[in-house]
């Protein structure tokens, strides 16, 4: 596939419910990445849903008009000053095409116009082809892990890459 008809743009209140179509489905195809569940995001109101979209930095990927994957930017109150990644999900049949890649560039393009010098993000430790997707981009283990508070067998590990060209 070619890039030529990828579209990564931040998401507005009308972009709720394929906010919340692609978060589903992220939930669905691999609940171990994810600190929420299916179940509970189920739960969401479509006012709740059309805030997520106009209020928080998501950004869509976009292939003919089908989003087919999604990205959010923001802070972790644990690390007052950082920039995170979070969310990151590509659709299976878009994956190995650029979505991702363009994906994570958009997040870091937030993070760099807000002052970052660093991207955070947490990974399943159980999600191997994750992992090696992000140490391909740049990102190194911090030696950071933690249990996620919905179920204690699942590992996060940090991460974190440099924004500054060098």
């Amino acid at each position: 596939m070619s890039d030529s008809t990828l579209k990564i743009r931040r998401t507005s209140g009308d972009d709720w419910m394929a906010l919340r179509t692609i978060r589903l489905e992220s939930l669905r195809d691999t609940p171990e990445a994810f600190g929420s569940t299916y179940n509970d995001t189920l739960l969401f109101s479509n006012d709740e849903w059309r805030s997520f979209a106009q209020q928080r930095c998501y950004f869509l990927a976009e292939r003919d008009g089908a989003v087919v994957g999604m990205i959010s930017g923001g802070f972790n109150d644990a690390h007052p000053g950082t920039h995170w990644m979070y969310g990151m999900y590509v659709t299976p049949s878009d994956r190995g095409t650029g979505s991702a890649q363009a994906l994570v560039r958009s997040v870091s393009d937030w993070a760099r116009g807000e002052g970052a010098e660093e991207l955070f993000l947490h990974v399943g430790s159980s999600v191997a082809r994750a992992r090696a997707f992000y140490e391909k981009l740049g990102f190194r283990p911090t030696g950071d892990t933690f249990e996620l508070h919905r179920d204690t067998s699942l590992v996060l590990l940090t991460m974190k890459r440099s924004l500054v060209e060098s």
